[in-house]
């Protein structure tokens, strides 16, 4: 990264955001909930149906100038392929089929593109919102690419329980939109659908990420709490959920699809959110190549502070890295469940981190150019 201190003041804030008892919409004792719901769904749409009506319906229904900087496409590594990428450390406490729910009169509402990453990242209704359980890895390699670097590195993420990701079931368009070229800095704006969240284009500076020189050739980094995220639009997702599905949603509940429409025909003109009323009357988001390459801001309704909330919280663990001048991250690989090593190039040499996370400890050990060698501990 550049000389900034790419700090996310989220990360170190207490924000308890409480699910509360997971029941039928209606509280009913015995009933089925959403979560024992949403295991049905390998039993096919009728037994979905059947086991909804028995526990009663719930009320959800499903409607889901600036420069032409341009996003790279990934050279190397299959999306979605965990050849070269971090395995996750723990499963979320659900797995999900096709994630659907009973809506209001009997309707089925249903929400794409998660279904792809299943069992690493669970969703569940719980009330008027969506829940997305993750630890924020990708299947896919990371970092490699970056020439403007902090030190930071990925570790997981407890994006679960308390903690997880919300957003609306039934999101709204607002009166006020909130823009991402003036605001929104600070947090994620949107999740992606492999459960890595995405962070607004512009960074804290309000300096256009891709062009800084911070993200990998997938178009994320690691923040100062060593969180994984996107500061784009993770197109290369379009391949593993097919054209009719999304690749994300941003947090006000709207989807964001890729380079297509849903029906599979070309994208119409975008406004200055990057969305537009689809052929069925709901807006949505579009993932582009130039910017603002993602959902532009909120042009649902939101709660704003100076970030959008609620949404989960990371922590820093250690002290925040400083920029590396001149260093090229080259090669970033899983060398076992939860082994990773880190390779970068500095002035004609080369150097690397190892890193192990085991429990509520990292282990670090930073190898310089020289071959000298330091070990660091941190407890989580």
């Amino acid at each position: 990264m550049s000389d900034h201190d790419h700090t996310h003041p989220h990360h170190g804030a207490d924000h308890v955001h409480p699910h509360g008892a997971r029941v039928d919409g209606g509280g009913r004792p015995g009933a089925l909930d959403r979560r024992s719901l949403l295991r049905l769904g390998g039993m096919g749409l009728g037994a979905l149906l059947l086991a909804a009506c028995r526990s009663g319906s719930d009320g959800a229904d499903g409607t889901a100038g600036a420069p032409a900087t341009t996003l790279p496409v990934p050279s190397s590594g299959a999306p979605g392929s965990s050849t070269s990428g971090p395995a996750t450390s723990t499963p979320p406490t659900s797995v999900p089929s096709t994630v659907t729910t009973l809506g209001a009169g009997g309707t089925v509402a249903a929400i794409g593109g998660f279904e792809a990453f299943a069992p690493t990242v669970a969703v569940f209704a719980e009330g008027d919102h969506w829940i997305v359980e993750s630890d924020g890895m990708p299947a896919h390699s990371m970092m490699t690419g970056i020439t403007s670097w902090q030190q930071q590195v990925p570790v997981a993420q407890p994006y679960r329980s308390a903690n997880a990701w919300r957003f609306p079931i039934r999101p709204r368009l607002a009166d006020q939109p909130v823009s991402a070229r003036t605001g929104l800095f600070r947090g994620a704006i949107a999740l992606a659908v492999n459960g890595v969240p995405i962070f607004n284009a512009l960074n804290n500076r309000g300096d256009d990420a891709l062009l800084a020189g911070e993200l990998d050739q997938w178009g994320g980094h690691a923040g100062r709490a060593d969180d994984y995220h996107y500061h784009v639009a993770p197109l290369h997702l379009q391949d593993r959920v097919g054209p009719g599905a999304p690749i994300a949603y941003a947090l006000d509940g709207f989807a964001i699809y890729g380079q297509q429409e849903p029906d599979g025909s070309p994208v119409r003109p975008l406004d200055d959110y990057n969305g537009h009323l689809g052929a069925d009357g709901v807006y949505h988001y579009h993932g582009t190549r130039t910017y603002p390459y993602i959902n532009g801001g909120m042009r649902g309704v939101v709660a704003v502070s100076d970030q959008v909330e609620p949404q989960p919280v990371t922590k820093a663990f250690r002290p925040a890295g400083t920029p590396l001048r001149g260093a090229v991250i080259t090669e970033f690989a899983t060398v076992a469940p939860g082994r990773y090593r880190l390779d970068y190039s500095l002035g004609g040499g080369r150097a690397r981190v190892d890193y192990e996370v085991s429990g509520g400890s990292v282990r670090f050990v930073f190898t310089d150019v020289n071959g000298a060698t330091r070990t660091e501990v941190y407890s989580r």
